[in-house]
């Protein structure tokens, strides 16, 4: 099998570089068989475009502004542009990937929806295209996210959905997925699982990917309206899975000129046995689906990740970004929970803006890059600040 030579796609087994492939048990083989033979031919047709690019339009909010942000900018002596996804119908980019699942889901005769979620912008993502589009939506979450991110499970409650927690290992979006997984298993005929994140058996990570990529498509043309050129020299963006990064970096994957720059979640410290930080951490390794680098002891077993951003407190990455790590395109930084506490302060406070949790790790590392004045930074301001307003509560009354 020849290696595909664009960062992008993913070779025909759905690899990129040695990290990828659809590793699932036999119950699913014919739902991941359906989608790979069938989703690139549905969604590049016209009139699922058509209808896609209108709800994106018209529901999600789309094109979201790129804003210069000119006193974080002038604190780094040098342009920084934020890519507002905030600024989405229900607060993050997650909702770009949702409704081109659900368009697609629809076309291929599903009746039932199950989502994963571990900050819950996901589950209120699927949640919210689910009650657009009639149908039943079962979204699995952690307990302990359960107990952390409460408004957003209010929100998936009162869009209709039903939120099943995971009461097994950490209680988070590891074994959300698990007990997604294996809802799948047990519903193979009826059931679309829309997986957030661009992790998963081929052909997720791709069509993730691609549903996300109208974030760098978008940011392309804007740079150029703001810069007279499309090209930043920086892209920043936050990895947990890592659609919104995904998302981000897509159409700059095979710009050279361009600094990819993914900051994963340190934790207490990367080497504090409290921590996300999975490429400084993780070796080969099959997870949910595929091979990737995930944190594991020296037997296999996964180790429990730490994060203070619940969307971040993943024990993997998606391969796409592990073959980034790998090969070197990209630039693998990381910010620990109080770093990340700090920059999300300090956005507040600079330019009026209160991020996502996972969102404010990206802003933390910009002291950390050598930048100059002639440069021109692109930091994906992935979600709002909502949901963790009682995690930012406890920071302030210490």
């Amino acid at each position: 099998m020849e290696m595909t030579t664009s960062y992008q796609q993913p070779d025909q087994q759905g690899y990129y570089g040695q990290f990828g492939g659809a590793y699932i048990p036999e119950m699913l083989h014919r739902n991941v068989e359906e989608l790979t033979e069938k989703y690139l031919g549905i969604i590049y047709e016209e009139s699922f475009q058509k209808e896609f690019q209108q709800l994106l339009r018209d529901y999600v909010g789309r094109p979201t502004p790129l804003f210069l942000a000119e006193r974080l900018s002038k604190e780094h002596n040098v342009p920084v542009y934020l890519k507002r996804e905030d600024l989405c119908h229900t607060g993050a980019h997650k909702i770009n990937n949702t409704i081109g699942q659900i368009l697609l889901a629809r076309k291929l005769g599903k009746t039932r929806i199950i989502a994963e979620t571990g900050a819950g912008q996901h589950g209120v993502a699927t949640a919210t295209v689910c009650a657009l589009k009639g149908m039943e939506c079962i979204v699995y979450m952690g307990e302990k996210d359960i107990e952390r991110q409460a408004p957003n499970v209010a929100r998936m409650k009162m869009l209709g959905a039903k939120v099943v927690p995971a009461a097994s290992g950490s209680k988070t979006l590891k074994d959300a997925t698990n007990e997604a997984i294996r809802d799948w298993i047990n519903n193979p005929v009826d059931t679309h699982y829309i997986i957030g994140s661009v992790v998963g058996p081929h052909p997720y990570p791709d069509m993730v990917a691609r549903f996300q990529s109208v974030i760098s498509e978008e940011t392309r043309k804007q740079l150029k309206e703001h810069t007279g050129t499309e090209l930043p020299t920086h892209v920043i963006a936050c990895v947990g899975g890592g659609s919104n990064a995904a998302g981000m970096f897509y159409h700059f994957l095979d710009e050279p000129s361009v600094q990819l720059v993914a900051v994963e979640a340190a934790g207490h410290g990367v080497n504090s046995g409290m921590s996300a930080a999975t490429t400084q951490l993780g070796k080969p390794g099959i997870l949910h689906g595929s091979k990737s680098l995930v944190m594991q002891t020296t037997d296999g077993q996964v180790v429990e990740p730490h994060s203070i951003s619940a969307g971040l407190d993943y024990p993997g990455v998606g391969p796409l970004h592990a073959h980034l790590f790998e090969s070197g395109r990209g630039t693998f930084l990381n910010a620990t929970d109080e770093e990340a506490l700090q920059a999300a302060f300090h956005l507040a406070k600079t330019e009026g803006i209160i991020p996502a949790l996972e969102s404010a790790h990206a802003f933390s590392v910009l002291e950390k890059l050598k930048l100059k004045p002639s440069d021109r930074v692109v930091v994906c301001l992935s979600g709002r600040g909502d949901k963790d307003l009682a995690t930012y509560m406890n920071a302030m009354q210490k």
